[in-house]
């Protein structure tokens, strides 16, 4: 005689990611994260891929941020690459370039043009100033919702900790001495 096993509680059963359903959608999510994303871009991604679509979890976001930051150029630029081929090959990881470049590089040679005529005021100055305060901010929010995805980290929380704070106070003591 089996005995019959009760199924899961639906809340405890980790649910798969969603998906993107086409490189259509791939291009338009990563256009919006572009057009969005001047400045600290790591609380938006993070928001909008782990957390609004659903199509990684925080440790695979934290993985593939990780991998994005090793690879030679813009983070966010690789992590687009590097989800668009995870769901469709070499055709996403083209699809997601092209979001993350296509609108941002009309936006800055508008910009561009623009900036030529009102660099030189105050207000643009001062405005300026402001958007630096909050791209660090906006970082320091992400990096403290991601931590709890390091009790997963091989490494370990205190040891990530340690290197956190090792890491910070090198980039203190290093933008001190230039």
């Amino acid at each position: 005689m089996t005995r019959a096993s009760n199924p899961p509680d639906p809340s405890t059963v980790p649910t798969a990611p969603a998906r993107p359903g086409s490189c259509r959608e791939l291009f338009l999510a990563f256009t919006w994260l572009a057009l969005q994303g001047f400045g600290g871009v790591l609380a938006v991604v993070q928001r909008e891929l782990v957390d609004r679509r659903q199509w990684l979890t925080r440790e695979q976001f934290v993985d593939d941020w990780a991998l994005a930051q090793l690879m030679p150029g813009p983070n966010v630029v690789n992590l687009s690459m590097t989800i668009g081929d995870r769901y469709f090959g070499p055709r996403g990881a083209l699809a997601a370039l092209a979001g993350m470049l296509a609108a941002p590089l009309a936006v800055v040679l508008l910009v561009a043009v623009l900036w030529s005529q009102i660099a030189t005021h105050p207000v643009a100055q001062n405005a300026l100033r402001g958007m630096g305060a909050v791209s660090a901010g906006l970082v320091m929010g992400a990096g403290l919702r991601l931590m709890g995805a390091l009790k997963a980290n091989p490494m370990g929380p205190a040891a990530c900790g340690l290197f956190a704070l090792t890491s910070f106070v090198l980039v203190a003591w290093l933008r001190r001495c230039t």
